[in-house]
């Protein structure tokens, strides 16, 4: 097992005085899937946001300890930002796209970067729609607007988008909520299939979901993180009374 992530000690807290994430240290490993567990407003949005800087865009008023990704510490104030959010893509709770077709809402991010080849935007926009279970959906309409889908493939192709910049790391804040069953299970199809290339961390909007698609559950409580450990392990044997009440819905 090889550390994709290693956490030392991060605390994190707000300008208006909320500490939101208080001496976390966890690391997490490469190709599996990691879930975060706990009540809305534990810090797991946060913990998420800080792994490709997206807290730069929020009103921090200190980060400290260090977040190495591949030994490169994230937190570093030189470090390029936009090399990060490649490599370290995030998939939010409702789908976004853009007001474009299907294809462009895939090629956006190759075509910022630079990529003007159409063969090379064709074969990324195929592999990226493919991996999210998406291509035999929508192959023949590609220049349709991304608007015209349903809700469950808007947040398909939304990780497509972030998959066709082939990242590292894919990040996941509640992708399913506003999704049916159906649609829901074809996410975590996908995720099944992409942590043999990807880690994945997700944080689920039940814990339901987490015993179903995780390999590890991290447990936060108020900026806590509580407990880390193997699925099973969480769910069946936990090691702290808190972490028992919480899977067994007495607070929540």
């Amino acid at each position: 097992m090889v550390d994709k992530i290693v956490v030392k000690d991060l605390t994190l807290s707000y300008s208006d005085g909320t500490e939101s994430l208080d001496h976390i240290s966890i690391n997490i490993p490469a190709n599996e899937i990691t879930a975060l567990i706990g009540p809305s407003g534990g810090g797991k949005s946060t913990f998420l946001r800080v792994l490709n800087r997206l807290n730069d865009l929020a009103d921090v008023a200190t980060v400290t300890g260090e977040v190495l990704i591949d030994g490169l510490n994230v937190l570093d104030p030189d470090l390029d930002v936009i090399a990060l959010r490649r490599r370290v893509g995030i998939v939010f709770s409702r789908p976004m796209p853009l007001p474009l077709s299907i294809y462009q809402n895939v090629s956006y991010g190759l075509e910022v970067a630079g990529e003007k080849k159409r063969s090379v935007l064709d074969e990324a926009v195929e592999r990226a729609l493919r991996l999210s279970e998406l291509w035999d959906e929508v192959n023949d309409r590609l220049s349709d607007p991304a608007a015209a889908l349903s809700g469950g493939q808007q947040q398909r192709l939304c990780l497509a988008r972030t998959l066709a910049l082939q990242p590292d790391i894919i990040l996941l804040d509640e992708p399913t909520s506003a999704l049916d069953p159906i649609s829901t299970a074809k996410i975590e199809n996908s995720l099944f299939e992409l942590k043999k290339d990807y880690t994945i961390i997700i944080a689920p909007h039940n814990t339901q979901q987490a015993g179903r698609i995780a390999d590890r559950v991290a447990f936060f409580l108020q900026g806590k993180l509580i407990e880390f450990n193997l699925t099973d392990e969480i769910y069946i044997r936990p090691q702290d009374e808190r972490t028992q009440d919480y899977i067994s819905g007495k607070f929540g």
